[in-house]
């Protein structure tokens, strides 16, 4: 990890230190974790950003240019061009309304990217979950990044997928002979070429010596409001160059605003880029990002910028790639911006910045509050015991920064009217292109096909608080759209198959949520199990495909025809089949709550469906065509393949074993072919639950073998620290819940199938929410399983009840005092009787 006390020293960054006291267990988060890779598929595709929990805008530090397939930061990069206000909510979706501030000193004022990025040195970079910190080299201007601009990756890589121009891929020729879609998410063959750049040109970094002139950098951010300082330094003591900072409203091809009131200290704007453009139905025309940044010092010149050029004592410009600067007073040795962001309009920017960071509000005082915030959530948690080999597999920096990253989505896109906290809020809809106005949130940012897994079951947990109006929220763009979202990104995006907020309904309705109207709920899921898309016989709904209607159950045409997605007809056929099965399961439990009995009945047959794909001649899944012929074995699968789809039957996994020869042991039998083959890619969510059918099945000493393996081998606590996408919190989601010893494998339900918990003991102040009979603390103790390695179970209590079944339901685990597990160093026939 970061020996951050030492090198702080060093760097003089220890100066506002007082702000990192009483970090708590926020100390454990490492921001960076995530953010290092050669690939957009080999790394976790995070950012070191501040915002709150469930904040509608992180603000990060900007080392290139993002794009759909590219975040603003990566861990390779040693030169920083600018602080950037992100609502790119994963690296394979797009930005929108961003903004970017970047300061900088000298005579010539320095806007394009290429021209204005600074060198800094690691040693000099602070993250936390509350503030960001870095020194820059002033004196390290110079031509650099080009290659790591949206620009270049337009020009260079065309309308190929990366960079996907507006979402859009073009069709993939195995899916145009009519053969099953992706295999992993991009196009691995192109990586290679798009990557080998990243590196060039970025890495200028001086040794170890004093800058002869720097700018130290904090940055830290409300959920609508970014706060930095800039010191303007000088080891001469000198104030020979002149401070200046730009801003960013948009880039090339893209319109924006800005306009310059030097009585106010302020600069506003507009940005109207939207990346995912060209995907899924919606259109919304009037889509503008707002910010006002307004300035503690008064500015000596300023005027507007236009694709680099300077146009001095200019207040007001609209136009492509433009923006706006300020330059202050030589003497001037610190300036502080604070920038309010907004996707209503630029008064409500300006509302958010006086309700939220107020004038006199020093920065010391934001840290403050949003490390509050985040301490709200976070030290709720306190382990001891844990297995610490070494510093970058330390297990509580892996769990504390996974938490940390799942309870940032979905975001919490409404604004603020007269409060801060509650009351009247404001938020625009990219499906109605309008503001709305309630005593309501408002959540974007909805990658369901990966978090209906594990973040949403999580969420429940640790924010239960939030999950009412997460609902409220799938239920209001069913109510403008007509149909559930698959991935949301300010609007539908069709990105990934099946619809899983039919889950992520059942899910909170099984935990006893019932802050939505459970008939509007019913209403939306039956419309995904029985109505086909528009124009479902006529597209071929790959991923990607520009300008379709709402995805949904694409290929549901043939799925109620005869139980399957016919292969030679629609891509990723054979994932669809097996994800349309566990969709009808979760409608059906919907049903069940609605009082819709029969109907409830008949869709718990259909979730049987996944029997039709069943190859009893192979022991495989398979896609099948029109008239019930096996299609290749490669072919039809979402970001995975035959091995790990042969398991996705998440619902039903006693029915799943009684398909292999020699059932449960048939089926224990090709778990163990999958991971010792190889075939067991943690990196994709597909395979998350894959372990744990061992104990299922009543061999809860191989779940327990393999969850520590995966725990140790995917996740660390460096920049490489995950092996896949995040994936908006599912990936640690995974992590978090297993620690704890237990993960949902069907989350439609409200079971858990137990594992293995990574530490001796864990204190849940849990927060009040259904079930819990208020707020009280759960201890979770297992002696020997941090500090000895011990992974098997001998037994378990739950308030002092045995539990002989390897499976706890969730009111178990929210409404429990005391879990006791009896950890073992060696094998144990506890569990063995499984729970199928």
């Amino acid at each position: 990890m970061r020996p951050w006390p030492a090198q702080l020293a060093l760097a003089g960054l220890t100066t506002a230190s007082s702000y990192h006291d009483g970090a708590g267990v926020l100390a454990h988060v490492n921001p960076l974790v995530g953010t290092r890779g050669f690939t957009p598929n080999d790394n976790g595709g995070m950012i070191p950003s501040v915002s709150p929990p469930f904040g509608m805008t992180r603000w990060t530090p900007q080392t290139r240019e993002n794009y759909i397939s590219q975040v603003p930061y990566s861990d390779h990069d040693r030169r920083l061009h600018g602080f950037q206000a992100t609502h790119q909510p994963a690296i394979w979706m797009g930005e929108s309304g961003q903004v970017v501030l970047t300061p900088g000193t000298g005579d010539v004022i320095r806007t394009k990217f290429e021209q204005r990025g600074l060198s800094f040195r690691k040693e000099d970079e602070k993250s936390t979950a509350y503030v960001y910190e870095i020194l820059l080299d002033a004196d390290s201007v110079g031509e650099a990044g080009w290659n790591l601009t949206e620009q270049w990756a337009s020009e260079t890589m065309g309308k190929q997928c990366p960079p996907c121009p507006g979402g859009a891929a073009n069709v993939p020729g195995d899916v145009e002979e009519g053969a099953g879609g992706r295999v992993r998410r991009g196009i691995v063959g192109q990586m290679p070429v798009l990557n080998e750049r990243v590196l060039v040109g970025n890495q200028q970094s001086r040794k170890r010596e004093a800058y002869d002139r720097s700018i130290r950098v904090a940055m830290t951010a409300s959920a609508h409001v970014g706060h930095l300082r800039f010191d303007f330094e000088d080891s001469a003591g000198n104030s020979t160059q002149t401070p200046y900072i730009t801003i960013q409203a948009s880039r090339s091809n893209w319109i924006g605003s800005v306009e310059i009131d030097a009585a106010k200290k302020e600069i506003s704007g507009s940005n109207s880029q939207r990346q995912d453009w060209a995907l899924g139905p919606d259109r919304p025309k009037s889509f503008r990002g707002y910010f006002v940044s307004r300035f503690s010092e008064p500015f000596a010149e300023f005027g507007a910028t236009e694709a680099g050029d300077i146009k001095k004592g200019t207040s007001r410009l609209e136009g492509k790639d433009v923006g706006a600067y300020a330059t202050f007073s030589k003497s001037a040795r610190r300036v502080e911006v604070r920038t309010g962001v907004s996707f209503i309009s630029i008064e409500q920017a300006r509302r958010n910045l006086d309700l939220e960071i107020p004038d006199g509000t020093s920065f010391d005082k934001t840290v403050e509050s949003v490390k509050s915030a985040w301490l709200e959530k976070m030290d709720r948690i306190s382990i001891a015991g844990a297995n610490v080999t070494d510093p970058e597999h330390d297990p509580l920096a892996v769990f504390y920064t996974g938490l940390f990253h799942s309870l940032q989505y979905p975001s919490d896109f409404s604004e603020p009217t007269t409060s801060v906290d509650g009351g009247t809020r404001r938020y625009y809809s990219g499906y109605t292109d309008s503001v709305h106005t309630e005593d309501d949130s408002y959540y974007q940012s909805w990658s369901i096909w990966d978090t209906y897994r594990a973040q949403h079951s999580l969420l429940t947990i640790f924010a239960p608080e939030r999950v009412n109006s997460m609902m409220r929220t799938l239920l209001k763009i069913f109510d403008w759209s007509g149909r559930l979202p698959l991935w949301a990104n300010m609007v539908e995006t069709n990105i990934m198959i099946a619809t899983n907020a039919d889950a992520v309904l059942a899910n909170a309705l099984v935990r006893g949520f019932r802050g939505f109207n459970i008939s509007a709920a019913w209403a939306a899921v039956k419309k995904d199990a029985y109505e086909p898309p528009e124009r479902d016989t006529e597209l071929l709904y790959y991923d990607r495909e520009p300008d379709t209607p709402h995805e949904a159950r694409a290929g549901l045409t043939s799925y109620l025809a005869h139980g399957w997605v016919d292969n030679d007809h629609w891509a990723e056929s054979a994932s669809r089949t097996l994800d349309y099965a566990f969709n009808d399961w979760a409608c059906a439990s919907v049903a069940q709550h609605a009082g819709e009995n029969a109907t409830a009945k008949e869709l718990m047959q259909r979730s049987f469906n996944y029997k039709k794909i069943w190859n009893n001649d192979t022991q495989f899944m398979q896609a099948r065509n029109s008239n019930g012929s096996w299609a290749n074995d490669t072919w039809g699968w979402t970001e995975g393949d035959k091995w790990v789809y042969t398991f996705d039957v998440m619902h039903d996994v006693g029915g799943l074993a009684s398909l292999f020869d020699g059932g449960k042991k048939g089926m224990k039998r090709k778990l163990d072919e999958h991971f010792a083959g190889g075939h067991n890619m943690h990196s994709n969510e597909p395979s998350h639950h894959v372990p744990y059918l061992y104990a299922m099945l009543g061999y809860p000493s191989s779940t327990a073998e393999q969850v520590r393996s995966l725990a140790r081998s995917e996740y660390n606590a460096t920049a490489a620290g995950l092996s896949g996408n995040e994936d908006l919190g599912q990936m640690s989601a995974w992590y978090v819940l297993s620690a704890l010893g237990f993960y949902p494998v069907n989350p439609a339900s409200d079971q858990y199938i137990v594992g293995t918990p990574f530490f001796d003991e864990v204190r849940i102040r849990m927060p009040e929410g259904p079930g819990t009979k208020g707020e009280h603390e759960l201890v979770i103790s297992a002696h020997g399983a941090g500090t000895k390695g011990w992974k098997y179970i001998k037994s378990l209590r739950v308030d002092g009840k045995k539990v002989h079944s390897p499976v706890l339901k969730h009111a178990d685990v929210v409404g429990a005092k005391k879990i006791v597990f009896e950890m073992s160093p060696t094998k144990t026939c506890w569990g063995k009787m499984g729970t199928v």
